[in-house]
């Protein structure tokens, strides 16, 4: 007989093979329980249409269309994805509110004689576990600051550190964005549902004991909002600032930004988005160089006239505790040496 489940912990949801979304794709795409697979009862055009019907026609037309079409819905899924699992296989089923949609699906796997589990409340209970985790400043965690300006290399800091077994949490990897209006990678940004969903999953896997390494960014990456609970840690917290010479940030942004570099379109629409303090010449200038391709020489000037700039009225606005300076050349072959030391100021907080 199939279980009923509210338990959303990480351990918890570890424990089943597979954790299956019934919800239709569009539902499905705005957020989903991390690792979640997208078995729809009803697609997003069946959904309206049913909805359609139910509510200009017909409750019991309705209804019976509804289930014609989730029966053969589910016949495809067991036919196809579902179709070379042993009956050990232990899934998760939900839908939006763990009634009728999830119901059908956990109906069938458990006649079939799959060890099946329904999440109740489906995903509302999920969100209602992301809310309460990310917007309550009591429960985010122990955080410093990974400070440093434009191109300083802050991101691959932060994977030498997780190498090393510093708790780290990369807020642009989750975002998918690089954090300015150079940063939008060619996939879109997630919704800001999905992006407190990973950031949630990411945050339940740290030790709360440990302090966790954040680069510093503004409240928002891209158009995502970094939550209320993980923002008001943030800017409480203490900052290692590295301290890197600018011919090697030039270098590093060129390399980063290669991507929009080649993207004249995606580039002028940065450039035209930049401030409105900037002057027309020196968006013309800035243009030029980028039709030109003179692509070291466009963000050595963007560096000192516009991020530099930004980056030091931030920094006196912040009035931040430093925990000090890291000098860094920028080379692959000095990282090592820069990750210790950020890793040795890291590990004199946690004592």
């Amino acid at each position: 007989m199939a279980r009923l489940t509210r338990d959303v912990s990480p351990e918890a949801l570890a424990a089943f093979d597979a954790l299956i979304d019934v919800r239709s794709p569009a539902e499905f795409a705005e957020d989903h329980l991390p690792g979640a697979i997208n078995l729809p009862v009803l697609d997003d055009a069946q959904r309206v249409e049913v909805g359609t019907l139910y509510v200009q026609k017909s409750k019991f037309e309705a209804r019976r269309l509804g289930a014609a079409m989730v029966a053969r819905n589910i016949a495809t899924h067991l036919d196809g994805v579902l179709s070379d699992r042993p009956g050990a296989f232990r899934p998760l089923v939900y839908c939006w509110r763990g009634g009728q949609r999830s119901g059908a699906m956990v109906s069938v796997m458990d006649q079939v004689g799959w060890p099946v589990t329904q999440l109740e409340g489906g995903y509302q209970t999920w969100r209602r576990h992301v809310v309460a985790s990310l917007h309550d400043p009591a429960q985010a965690p122990r955080v410093i600051l990974l400070d440093g300006p434009t191109g300083a290399g802050k991101t691959a800091l932060l994977a030498a550190l997780s190498a090393r077994g510093v708790q780290t949490l990369d807020l642009e990897g989750l975002a998918n964005h690089r954090g300015s209006l150079f940063g939008a990678a060619a996939e879109p940004q997630p919704d800001q549902k999905l992006f407190e969903s990973r950031l949630a999953a990411a945050l339940a896997g740290c030790d709360p004991n440990r302090p966790m390494v954040v680069e510093a960014e503004s409240s928002r990456i891209g158009r995502l909002i970094i939550p209320h609970g993980l923002w008001s840690a943030m800017k409480a917290a203490p900052a290692i600032t590295l301290d890197v010479p600018i011919a090697a940030r030039v270098r590093r942004t060129v390399e980063e930004y290669a991507d929009i570099a080649n993207d004249l379109s995606r580039l002028q629409a940065a450039i035209a988005a930049l401030p409105a303090h900037h002057s027309r010449e020196a968006r013309a200038a800035w243009l030029a160089q980028a039709r030109a391709g003179e692509m070291a020489d466009l963000a050595e000037s963007l560096i000192r006239d516009h991020y530099d700039p930004a980056y030091r009225r931030s920094t006196a606005r912040s009035a931040r505790a430093g925990l000090g300076a890291v000098p860094w050349d920028g080379t692959e072959a000095a990282m090592a040496a820069a990750a210790d030391a950020v890793a040795r100021l890291v590990d004199a907080q946690a004592r």
